[in-house]
């Protein structure tokens, strides 16, 4: 299964990527998120591993399995027959920024997985994607 959604935010590309990846703090501008505890410190980069909660969804622990400084990163969860891969992308336009948030659900179960949550994913796109936008609108 796959979920995306794109949104257009009047913030520069630096500050919505600091948003992006200070993501202990995601909880205070997206209400699909209640927590998140990084398992390591330090930079957040390929192979930082995070505990996620979310309402409705059984917790979850991500790894992010690839890094562009700046422009993206890819995490990954998985559970007995799904594995879903989230990605976070930057557009840089001039004075603003597109952002694409996309969910893949895959494995032996992550059809059905997919197909049984499609309207909680797709929800929780649509909060992520416009909390971020005001929170990196507002400063």
């Amino acid at each position: 299964m796959h979920f995306e959604i794109t949104i257009d935010i009047d913030a520069s590309p630096e500050t919505v990527w600091r948003i992006l990846t200070d993501v202990e703090t995601w909880p205070e501008w997206t209400e699909s998120i209640r927590s998140v505890r990084r398992l390591d410190s330090g930079e957040f980069t390929v192979g930082s591993r995070a505990e996620v909660r979310q309402p409705r969804l059984p917790t979850a622990i991500w790894t992010v399995t690839e890094l562009i400084s700046g422009r993206s990163f890819t995490w990954r969860a998985t559970s007995p027959g799904v594995t879903t891969t989230a990605g976070h992308e930057l557009i840089d336009r001039i004075g603003s920024v597109t952002v694409r948030l996309v969910i893949d659900q895959t494995g032996s179960l992550g059809r059905l997985f997919g197909w049984a949550t499609a309207r909680l994913t797709r929800r929780y796109l649509e909060l992520e994607s416009r909390g971020l936008k005001q929170r990196a609108e507002s400063g």
